[in-house]
């Protein structure tokens, strides 16, 4: 059983800056390309980042603007989405998702065969 859990989320000030986990298991971690998403109340799921299989390549939403980074530690079966420079705007829950189809990050929400249920994240202006 694929599963994946967020973690690291949390109530922070415009500004701040938090780190997000993503624990994989039940599936090969590094035949994966990741990606964060996230959905605030009354919109569309949107991309934030993507990652590929090994980590060389990686993708961001337009909105980011060099405010995140992603990585991630296949021994540690985990992809990390670290947020700085937080504007209110950024509130929303945090989704990670695995494809396997694509060994390379995908923007489409269609592309991702494994979703965690996400982690709350809320700038405080």
């Amino acid at each position: 059983q694929v599963q994946l859990v967020e973690s690291g989320g949390g109530l922070v000030q415009a500004g701040g800056s938090l780190r997000l986990s993503c624990a994989a298991s039940g599936l090969v971690f590094s035949d994966y390309a990741m990606g964060w998403f996230r959905q605030a109340p009354g919109k569309d799921r949107e991309f934030v980042a993507g990652i590929s299989y090994s980590g060389e390549m990686t993708d961001f939403g337009n909105f980011v603007k060099g405010r995140f980074t992603i990585s991630r530690d296949n021994a540690k079966n985990t992809v990390y989405l670290q947020l700085n420079s937080l504007k209110p705007e950024d509130t929303a829950v945090y989704y990670c998702a695995a494809s396997l189809g694509y060994g390379f990050p995908s923007e489409l929400t269609a592309s991702y065969d494994y979703w965690g249920q996400g982690t709350q994240v809320t700038v405080s202006s």
